[in-house]
């Protein structure tokens, strides 16, 4: 694991930021501009949202809504689900895949301070997406289990184990078995 990385170590600066009373349209070119895939929505200079490319797709372009007259505001995820730059970086991986994101905006006491994506921490600490691309796999098929048990990521700690077991709904390695 690529424990003791920061946050901070790996983020992209600066976070590109959007008043939330533009239009769509607007955040849009913003982001191609700078070539990236979301864009952080402030208001009064606060963070309170973040668009992505899939929001954009998921809320404008599938219903056919006009871009010009739709606001950022109206489009964007929120609350904000951000990391602390102090943080280390399996604390990202921990909120990225509990609320099924890519991109956590990187904020101290109120301040955007950059980005962090998937991709920032694919290149910092590859093992890290064996473990997410791992995790994924084990919610979405059946492990093939020998006497009760199977080899994985335990569910509750995060540690890898040739013994999992099925205990409470949740694959747990003997350690977190004891507890």
């Amino acid at each position: 694991m690529a424990m003791g990385i920061k946050i901070k170590e790996i983020m992209t600066k600066p976070a590109i930021k959007i008043n939330h009373n533009v239009s769509v349209q607007a955040a849009a070119k913003e982001m191609v501009k700078h070539r990236i895939g979301s864009i952080v929505v402030l208001k009064n200079k606060s963070p309170i949202g973040i668009i992505t490319e899939a929001d954009i797709n998921r809320k404008i372009v599938a219903p056919g809504k006009d871009p010009k007259k739709t606001k950022a505001i109206d489009i964007m995820s929120s609350p904000i689900v951000f990391a602390n730059p102090d943080d280390d970086v399996e604390i990202a991986v921990e909120k990225m895949e509990r609320h099924k994101i890519k991109r956590l905006p990187v904020i101290e006491k109120g301040k955007i301070l950059g980005l962090i994506a998937d991709t920032d921490i694919a290149r910092a600490a590859p093992e890290m997406i064996d473990i997410l691309n791992f995790r994924l796999k084990m919610r979405t098929e059946m492990p093939s289990i020998r006497e009760g048990s199977t080899s994985g990521i335990c569910e509750s700690c995060g540690a890898y184990s040739d013994d999992l077991r099925l205990v409470n709904d949740q694959w747990t390695c003997e350690n977190c078995r004891e507890e």
